[in-house]
């Protein structure tokens, strides 16, 4: 049973930047898949960025590309989001996901993940 734990969340103004940590336990973290999504209220859980297990191939939303980073540290069981250029339509609870498969036609969709942290809250005020 793999155990996630996000932190780095915040308040922060329109523009300004956050970088959110994942931290792993309980489990293989070096051969899961790893996503963050994002959910707003009364709207549905969004996909915003995957990382494969070996952080050779990673993948972001539309929305977030060139402003969202995603990355892995393998040895610290931890993935990372930062988050730049950031605006008030990003602002969200954020999840990390663990997934033991990985494949870019699936990495979108919340239901291909296995295991999942308790969230971490971004505002963006304007």
């Amino acid at each position: 049973q793999v155990q996630l734990v996000e932190s780095g969340g915040g308040l922060v103004q329109a523009g300004g930047s956050l970088r959110l940590s994942c931290a792993a336990s309980g489990g293989p973290f070096s051969t899961y898949g790893m996503g963050w999504f994002r959910q707003a209220p009364g709207k549905e859980r969004e996909f915003v960025a995957a990382i494969s297990w070996h952080g050779s191939s990673t993948y972001h939303a539309d929305s977030v590309k060139g402003r969202f980073t995603i990355s892995r540290d393998n040895a610290k069981n931890t993935v990372y989001l930062q988050m730049n250029s950031l605006k008030p339509e990003d602002t969200a609870a954020y999840y990390c996901a663990a997934g033991s498969y990985f494949d870019g036609l699936v990495v979108f969709r919340p239901t291909n993940y296995d295991y999942w942290g308790q969230g971490t809250q971004v505002t963006v005020s304007s």
